[in-house]
């Protein structure tokens, strides 16, 4: 934890103070570590400044407490003061009281390591108390710029098909160091940043269980964060807010205020990324799941879920492999709907009607017509088409064409599929070519974006495309003939 005598506000390296033009300041005794930083600056002619300071100031002081014949002692003694009470540095004013700086002085900063700085005559010390407030609210304004970007781009990673990798990598990035999210076993489920080394992931998974709540305990039993210092680096672990036992970890080089707010920000999106929710709707849905495996019809279960008419959507990742369940989740929870199925490299979700599905970044859309339960099958496949056709496209979001009247509902219903089992009995026994004469006749007989599709060679596509036509014994190049076909495939 930070020390209380430390303001809330950004330290001011004490390098950047020597820089100051106006304010000339000359270093003359002691370091000259770049890590030396002023919390702030204070003006003391006391013999002794100890009950006066609280750590980290720039002590000020012209030496009107100086007497005269002081030696070396007396130095010695002033100096080791100013160290004890934590002082940064030491300000030494030139005029009107000390024409120079007691040598004296210089050697005894020197010794105890103290920064002693000299202020020229031309340079009060209110003027450099300006500038500690001045650096200072710089430093305040950049953190909270830094910590605001910081927010931002943790949401975005958030809503990202691979959500969890990348606010983990998000995090390691801006805290400059290494993020772990662990299982409620302990395992590493995923990780980002530069590796610490075998002794530091060690340590890191032992916080971990720190924190870890057990279901044997009550749930305040356990701290909601631990902190440790191995090999350099601040070990942190937070307990995430879910109760379930998954664990954010971060090692960093350093822990400045604004890191606590980003880790904070962090834990909470994992928190929800990572978290079952637990809700009428979801006893529901558990209720339709065991009516389903015990041989209930979806028309039957359907009303557990709410809703009457419903809509399919299939998603895939843009130039991604295959989601993964949070991946999965993330894109139900970004669409409003918790029903969601990872199969293979298309992720599933069905969604009640009344839901506007709009388009996901990072995501490329196939969108059903709404259906009832018991065509909830048609309404698979046609978002299968839809997503198929999206990406040959490369549109993020396509909706299957359902117009209220066509001139296929002219034609009687039992008609049509007689008509169309005959024009396309001669390659039923093959989806493979049934499939390809759709997609390529929906694609308007572009051979590339038909491949695209149906994820084959562009060869594979003609070759089919020449054995339907050789099989239909049709010319696929003549207009009618692809306009019967697609009527017919309609009806299939």
């Amino acid at each position: 934890m930070p020390d209380p005598a430390v303001p809330p506000t950004p330290p001011v390296p004490l390098d950047a103070l020597l820089a100051r033009a106006d304010l000339g300041l000359r270093r003359i005794a002691g370091p000259a570590d770049p890590a030396v930083v002023v919390h702030w600056a204070h003006t003391s002619e006391m013999a002794d400044p100890y009950p006066y300071l609280l750590g980290g100031e720039l002590l000020l002081s012209a030496g009107v407490h100086v007497p005269d014949g002081a030696g070396a002692g007396y130095f010695d003694a002033y100096v080791s003061r100013i160290v004890a009470a934590g002082g940064a540095a030491l300000g030494f004013g030139v005029a009107p009281v000390h024409d120079t700086v007691p040598g004296a002085l210089v050697e005894a900063c020197e010794m105890h390591g103290l920064p002693l700085l000299e202020v020229p005559p031309r340079t009060t010390f209110s003027a450099v108390a300006r500038a500690v407030w001045q650096l200072m609210a710089q430093a305040r304004t950049a953190e909270l710029r830094r910590v605001t970007e910081a927010q931002q781009s943790l949401a975005t990673a958030a809503a990202r098909p691979d959500p969890v990798p990348s606010v983990l990598q998000q995090l390691a990035r801006r805290l400059g160091g290494r993020a772990v999210l662990y299982g409620p076993e302990g395992t590493r489920i995923a990780a980002a940043g530069t590796d610490p080394g075998e002794e530091t992931r060690t340590a890191l998974a032992k916080l971990a269980e720190v924190v870890r709540p057990s279901g044997q305990e009550p749930s305040d039993a356990r701290p909601s964060s631990a902190s440790d210092t191995v090999a350099g680096l601040r070990l942190v672990a937070h307990a995430l807010g879910n109760g379930e036992g998954f664990v954010l970890g971060t090692a960093a080089p350093q822990r400045d205020a604004g890191d606590h707010t980003i880790a904070s920000v962090a834990a909470v999106l994992l928190s929800l990324l990572t978290g079952e929710r637990h809700s009428g709707s979801g006893a529901g849905r558990s209720s339709a799941l065991v009516r389903l495996l015990l041989g209930a019809a979806p028309a039957e279960v359907a009303p557990l879920l709410g809703g009457d008419r419903w809509r399919v959507v299939h998603g895939r990742p843009d130039g991604r492999a295959a989601p993964d369940p949070v991946a999965a989740s993330a894109l139900g929870a970004a669409l409003g709907s918790s029903l969601v199925d990872v199969s293979g490299e298309v992720v599933r979700v069905l969604m009640p009607d009344g839901r506007t599905v709009e388009r996901v970044p990072g995501w490329t859309l196939g969108v059903s017509a709404a259906a009832a339960p018991r065509d909830w099958p048609a309404a698979d496949t046609q978002a299968a088409r839809a997503l198929a056709r999206a990406r040959a496209t490369r549109t993020a979001l396509l909706r299957h064409g359902d117009r209220p009247t066509a001139l296929t509902d002219l034609v009687p219903p039992a008609e049509a599929d007689a008509h169309a089992r005959a024009l396309l009995a001669p390659i039923e026994q093959s989806p493979a070519l049934v499939d390809t004469l759709r997609t390529w006749l929906s694609l308007h007989g572009s051979w590339d974006r038909t491949a695209v599709a149906l994820d084959v060679h562009r060869n594979t596509v003609r070759q089919r495309i020449a054995r339907c036509a050789s099989l239909l014994d049709a010319d696929l190049d003549d207009p009618d003939v692809r306009m019967e076909l697609w009527f017919a495939l309609r009806r299939t």
